[in-house]
């Protein structure tokens, strides 16, 4: 009788840019201040690609790393998705560039888009693709460059986003206590507007009138936001727990989406879940988007919060609105 196969995360590697925008620069762009910021956010700085740096090129060497932490070649990969909502262009894929600058040809490549909860999503498709037995080798990237899509005269939203990439690559596995246990994946289509690019794809391509007006640049209800996220991370560990038979005590790390520290910190406390339970590092890298959970899952693995046989929640969500759940043995 055939074992069951289950796609197991064997290497993790992340990619961050040097230049750091503190609250201190913020204040010299727009009315707002640190204090207020970390209050808000629990953000103090994030990450600016510098030029040349782009949602492909981080997300090239996130994908490098991850490989070289696994021990595999990157021309052995078969397969590699990308998770953006800021992609190098809008065609080809950042995936394909990425297969390029890895060497991995002919591997599949393409691009996923569920904004903050898009890596979540990619890893669930990646996941039933090396369990269908038709990949060996996935690379899933969670990358933003989304410096260039923020209104730095908006105090409300440009104190929030940072760039990165994270990613995972995933090989099959028959050890039955290994690997990705539980995925979940929703959305809401109504809830389009709560976080949005305006302009530039086919409902308002690109004219002097959305360039006046910054419609390409991301608009954000803060308020609607909000109630939304709480809402569903609560929502996404109770479903991963129940779905697993897991308690709290069973579960070693929680690494949400780092979208505010004040929603992580109320959905985990209201499910009782102590704080060093959950991994943060929203403080130094701000809100990446897609890139945000694998970048957190790479320093939780070097820094030794993941080791052999930890039990790893993931909670997701963003635009969409979208919202995504995943339990993790590594």
């Amino acid at each position: 009788m055939l074992k069951s196969v289950r796609a197991a995360i064997t290497g993790f590697g992340s990619y961050l840019p040097t230049k750091i925008l503190s609250n201190a620069d913020l204040e010299r762009l727009v009315d707002t201040n640190d204090e207020w910021i970390v209050q808000r956010t629990g953000i103090r700085e994030r990450r600016v690609a510098a030029v040349g740096e782009s949602s492909a090129t981080m997300a090239a060497e996130a994908g490098k790393r991850a490989c070289a932490n696994a021990g595999v070649d990157p021309k052995e990969v078969d397969l590699v998705i990308c998770a953006s909502i800021t992609p190098e262009t809008i065609c080809p894929s950042t995936a394909c560039f990425v297969q390029r600058d890895l060497g991995c040809k002919p591997a599949a490549a393409f691009d996923l888009s569920a904004a903050c909860s898009g890596f979540v999503y990619s890893l669930s498709v990646a996941r039933g693709l090396i369990e269908s037995g038709q990949f060996k080798k996935c690379l899933v990237i969670g990358t933003e460059t989304l410096s260039r899509f923020t209104d730095y005269t908006d105090r409300g939203s440009c104190i929030i986003f940072g760039d990165g990439a994270g990613a995972v690559l995933l090989q099959p596995t028959e050890e039955a206590n290994k690997g990705i246990q539980y995925t979940v994946l929703k959305a809401d289509g109504d809830g389009f507007d709560y976080i949005i690019t305006p302009a530039g794809g086919s409902r308002l391509p690109a004219s002097h009138e959305t360039v006046d007006q910054k419609m390409h640049f991301l608009k954000m209800r803060g308020r609607e936001v909000y109630k939304f996220a709480i809402e569903k991370m609560q929502w996404l560990m109770e479903d991963c727990m129940n779905a697993c038979g897991l308690s709290v005590e069973d579960v070693d790390l929680v690494v949400p989406h780092q979208v505010n520290i004040r929603i992580i910190e109320s959905a985990t406390s209201k499910l009782k879940f102590p704080i060093d339970k959950v991994y943060v590092n929203i403080d130094r890298f701000g809100n990446t988007s897609a890139a945000s959970i694998p970048i957190a899952l790479e320093e939780a693995q070097r820094l030794g919060r993941m080791k052999p046989g930890s039990t790893v929640l993931l909670a997701a969500f963003g635009a969409g609105l979208t919202w995504a759940g995943a339990v993790i043995k590594v």
